[in-house]
């Protein structure tokens, strides 16, 4: 005879199939029969209350950039549903899988203009790749499988409405899902004929770069490998700051205004680009339009689509970059390349010269240095979006295999500690850090009630620096007076916190600074250490004001001192000292 369960809980069987173990989200009546399954399940499927379902969907994404595997979130019918659109369309942005498990009234109330009753499926028509509304009860399960399926398959979100009676209904305990079965797709294999023109392309360009995608994951080795063989700097985008070790001698950092001076100036510089597995939107602003271009992309849609295309290579990037060293001779170290490798020291000097800065307010660069001495060789750093990302894309240093996130795409702030509670719950062996400016930690900081509840030891790196920085440049460069952008001053998200239940630091000096950190190391559960910074714009490095030959001598004095940019090397000036052959042993790197 066959046993009967309730169809909640067939669900959950499935999401336990696939290797789900936490669902974060916020009860509401219309989820109570899902509820109720939770409550039966507890013992292989946690329930993560959140404080809000923003930051349960935000978790849910944050867990599946770090990790490659499902996240999932619920929302009650009506509010709670609304609330989880910014975390799903993170996702959607940054392609990653995300699962919302959304309530709906009971059927026998539907259409009936019924309390908290909505037509969910146009709101979330645009944010995914599957959005249904169970029928019955039976389907419940299976909805819930095929779901799984698309989300993996395209890389999205997908979203499931279940009215509230359906899942108390008893069905048949005889589903077996799909998890079993499931696959990664095979990678297209690159054609050999395309790896040839692409190799011609770079063996006759003067200014050849790699600009690395997150579709390279799993390739470091192989892209630093060509890199030495062919004498290739790297870029890498926002999202794929981790692929690349930061130190690794010939990676300039990211383009773009989250960026970094060399990765800016090499981009803008390059006459040939290997570009592989991104969609990076700001091309036509910093990369050499007149370039020769090598897209590599598993998604023939993106060939063309920001950069006029020399060679289309429809395969896995890894596949490519395998393929080029087997088949490539050696390009010896030219002026460029040696420029480029002296651009990227110079620039580390300059960064490591205010690490131990003790201007007050502290400057932003002995927060990271502080962070860098602390941060484990397997820690997940979670950083929002703002100023902040542009000092994390800077700053960080994950070339231990630390792991990296940001709202990338999308770029909503309060992303970094929503994210850190799903790494954390994942990785609960993990260090785990959430960086966020004070913008982004005060739009979600009630969920330090959360990571208190779960006794989850993250380490909330709050930068204070009293303004929405990053519009507030914006203002600036169009010329606009500030408006909207001050924070309220003297804020203490730290002794906030610790009326939250979490351990809290308040910082002003440099030695309050390392104080809080070797405290940090012992705290038991999360941690807050709020900073008072200064509020001095970031360098602008995508409209830098450095070359006294090319460019005003009084407009560049006055950059270089509005900036502290001493010390600076513009790219033009390297480039010479190589072509002369003056580039000393010590400006390559290790």
């Amino acid at each position: 005879m066959v046993q009967k369960i309730n169809a909640a809980d067939a669900m959950l069987k499935v999401l336990e199939d696939w290797g789900v173990t936490q669902v974060y989200g916020l009860p509401g009546g219309s989820l109570d029969s899902t509820m109720n399954a939770f409550a039966n399940r507890r013992s292989t499927i946690e329930f993560v209350q959140v404080r809000h379902e923003e930051v349960g969907a935000l978790a849910a994404s944050g867990l599946a950039k770090i990790s490659g595997q499902i996240g999932v979130t619920v929302g009650s019918a009506g509010p709670g549903a609304v609330h989880l659109l910014n975390g799903l369309y993170d996702a959607q942005y940054d392609h990653v899988p995300v699962l919302a498990i959304v309530g709906q009234v009971p059927t026998g109330a539907m259409n009936t203009d019924y309390f908290q009753e909505m037509n969910e499926n146009p709101m979330f028509a645009d944010v995914s790749v599957y959005n249904r509304t169970v029928m019955t009860a039976e389907q419940m399960p299976h909805v819930i499988d095929e779901a799984i399926r698309q989300a993996y398959k395209y890389k999205g979100v997908a979203v499931v409405t279940i009215p509230k009676d359906l899942g108390w209904q008893e069905i048949a305990d005889d589903y077996v899902s799909s998890a079993h079965l499931y696959q990664k797709p095979i990678m297209p294999e690159p054609d050999p004929g395309r790896v040839d023109q692409a190799l011609a392309i770079l063996k006759n360009a003067q200014r050849p770069i790699i600009y690395v995608g997150q579709g390279a994951r799993g390739a470091t080795k192989d892209i630093m490998a060509l890199s030495e063989k062919l004498s290739l700097p790297i870029v890498v985008t926002a999202p794929a700051k981790d692929v690349v070790p930061d130190d690794y001698v010939a990676n300039m950092g990211s383009a773009g205004r989250v960026a970094s001076k060399p990765g800016v100036e090499i981009a803008r510089a390059a006459d040939a680009v290997l570009f592989l597995g991104s969609n990076f939107p700001f091309q036509a602003y910093f990369i050499n339009p007149d370039a020769k271009y090598i897209q590599v992309d598993i998604d023939a849609a993106q060939f063309g689509r920001r950069h006029t295309v020399d060679v289309a290579i429809l395969a896995d990037a890894k596949k490519v970059v395998r393929m080029m060293l087997d088949r490539s001779t050696p390009r010896p170290q030219n002026a460029w390349y040696k420029a480029a490798l002296a651009d990227k020291v110079n620039w580390q000097a300059w960064v490591d010269s205010f690490a131990e800065s003790t201007v007050t307010p502290l400057r932003v660069e002995p927060i990271f240095a502080q962070i860098n001495k602390m941060a484990t060789d397997d820690a997940i750093f979670q950083v929002d979006v703002g100023n902040v990302t542009i000092n994390g894309m800077r700053f960080l240093d994950t070339s231990r295999g630390q792991k990296f996130s940001t709202s990338g795409w999308y770029a909503t702030m309060g992303y970094a500690l929503p994210a850190a509670i799903g790494a954390q719950m994942t990785y609960p062996d993990k260090q785990v850090w959430a960086i966020a400016g004070d913008g982004g930690f005060s739009m979600v900081m009630q969920d330090i009630i959360t990571e208190v509840k779960y006794k989850l030891p993250i380490i909330n790196v709050v930068l204070s620096n009293e303004s929405l920085g990053f519009i507030e440049a914006e203002q600036d460069d169009t010329k606009q007076v500030h408006s909207g952008v001050a924070l309220q001053p003297g804020m203490r998200y730290a002794d906030a916190a610790v009326a939250l239940g979490a351990t809290g630091f308040e910082v002003t000096t440099l030695d309050e600074l390392k104080a809080a950190f070797a405290a940090a190391k012992d705290a038991d559960g999360p941690v807050v250490i709020n900073v008072h910074t200064n509020n001095e714009r970031p360098l602008p490095v995508e409209q830098l004001v450095l070359d006294t030959k090319t460019q005003d001598p009084d407009a560049v004095a006055a950059f270089v001192k509005k900036y502290h940019a001493q010390g600076l090397i513009p790219l033009r000036e390297l480039l010479e000292q190589a072509a002369k052959g003056e580039i000393a042993p010590e400006q390559l790197g290790d």
